[in-house]
């Protein structure tokens, strides 16, 4: 895939990592701008191109109380206006095939689910819509396989695609990553660290997922150093607060911070 494809995006001479963030859910118009704005002033700042994630529906949930979202079409027009307001690409994550043309609509990336990612039906929709698609690699998927995913995207007309590790499982609560897998699906597409997620701790009791946010850095260095594409980071200006996934959020005034020093990093690394 080339990421010139993508509407909007910007920065793509500077020779850094591309960055999907934003807040796990969109939570209403306020917020999700609030989060746009900001993460638009620092990735214009340290010239990084930028793609604003917000889901319009949380369908995988432990629970039946669990947060879902604020209607379908009331989130996605909210992504579209975010893009128009800001000049930016937006993505966010389809559950079923009738999802697919609905999200094409308002959104420029389609992200496949990691639950979801070998369901043919699902994979081969998103991608006949046309939209650049973003394959996350399920916890239970070896890297190599994500090949057949790619695969999907590409026999189906659409040779714009991306793969997303978000971490393997690693026992029932807690989630690993394989950098070896990094060079390994950089064979079949552009590949992106999903940071926050990979700090997932899923599975608790409780029925809520826990998190390691403190680990964030460490990770997303990790990922950096060994010359990812892309950085996938979800951010909220209150992540006790947030509707969904905030036990693993990172805050957003942590963001432009975290972020420079991840430029100075790639810009050793590109010297090598």
């Amino acid at each position: 895939m080339d990421l010139n494809q993508i509407p909007k995006l910007k920065h793509l001479n500077a020779n850094n990592f591309f960055l999907l963030a934003g807040p796990c859910s969109i939570e209403g118009e306020d917020m999700s701008f609030k989060i746009a704005e900001r993460i638009v002033e620092i990735t214009n700042k340290l010239k990084i191109p930028f793609i604003f994630k917000g889901s319009f529906k949380k369908a995988n949930r432990s629970r039946i109380d669990s947060y879902t979202g604020i209607g379908d079409q009331k989130a996605l027009k909210i992504l579209s206006k975010i893009s128009e307001e800001f000049n930016v690409p937006t993505v966010t994550d389809i559950h079923e095939v009738n999802d697919a043309q609905m999200a094409a609509e308002y959104v420029d990336v389609l992200q496949i689910p990691a639950f979801l990612v070998r369901q043919t039906d699902l994979v081969v929709a998103a991608a006949k819509t046309g939209k650049a698609i973003n394959l996350k690699k399920g916890q239970f998927m070896s890297p190599e396989s994500m090949k057949h995913a790619v695969t999907k995207v590409i026999d189906s007309g659409n040779f714009k695609a991306m793969i997303t590790d978000r971490g393997s499982m690693f026992g029932y609560q807690d989630l690993i990553v394989d950098f070896r897998g990094i060079p390994t699906m950089q064979q079949f597409a552009p590949t992106v660290l999903d940071v926050t997620h990979s700090l997932q701790q899923p599975n608790q009791s409780s029925g809520v997922t826990g998190g390691r946010p403190d680990m964030i850095e460490t990770i997303a260095r990790a990922g950096i150093v060994n010359k990812v594409d892309g950085l996938f980071i979800e951010t909220h200006f209150s992540p006790k607060d947030a509707k969904s996934d905030g036990a693993n959020m990172l805050d957003l005034e942590h963001l432009e911070g975290l972020l420079t020093r991840l430029v100075e990093i790639r810009k050793t690394i590109n010297k090598f």
